[in-house]
C-alpha cells in the first residue's frame, strides 16, 4: 500500500500545479481551493507512504512523478514546446524513478 499511496501523491502533485497554474498566482478563487486542497491531500498520502518508504526514494519518486506529469500536461493541456532536449530530460528523469525503485527494498 505505500507504495500505492506515494503513486497517487505522485499524480495529486500534478493536479495542484496544474490547478495552481490556472490559478494564475491564486487570483482566482476556484482553481486556488483545488490547488490548496489537493496539496495537502497530496502531502499527506505522501507522509503516510514514507512511515515505510526510505525519505530519499518516496521524495524523489513523488517530485519525479510530478515533474513528469506536469511535463506531461504542459505539452498536452497548455501548448508547451516540445523537443529533443526536454525529451531527454525526461527521460533521464523516468531513468532516475526507476533506479530509486529498484534501490529500494
Amino acid at each position: 500500500m505505500p507504495w500505492l499511496y506515494l503513486l497517487i501523491a505522485g499524480v495529486l502533485e500534478v493536479v495542484w500545479a496544474y490547478t495552481m497554474k490556472q490559478s494564475h498566482g491564486f487570483s482566482k478563487l476556484f482553481p486556488s481551493l483545488i490547488t490548496v486542497t489537493v496539496m495537502v491531500a497530496s502531502f499527506w498520502l505522501l507522509a503516510i507512504a514514507m512511515r515505510t518508504i526510505p525519505l530519499g526514494t518516496a521524495y524523489v519518486i513523488w517530485t519525479g512523478i510530478g515533474a513528469i506529469g506536469a511535463f506531461l500536461v504542459g505539452i498536452t493541456l497548455l501548448a508547451e514546446p516540445l523537443n529533443a532536449t526536454r525529451i531527454l530530460a525526461a527521460i533521464l528523469i523516468i531513468s532516475g524513478l526507476v533506479l530509486m525503485k529498484l534501490s529500494s527494498a
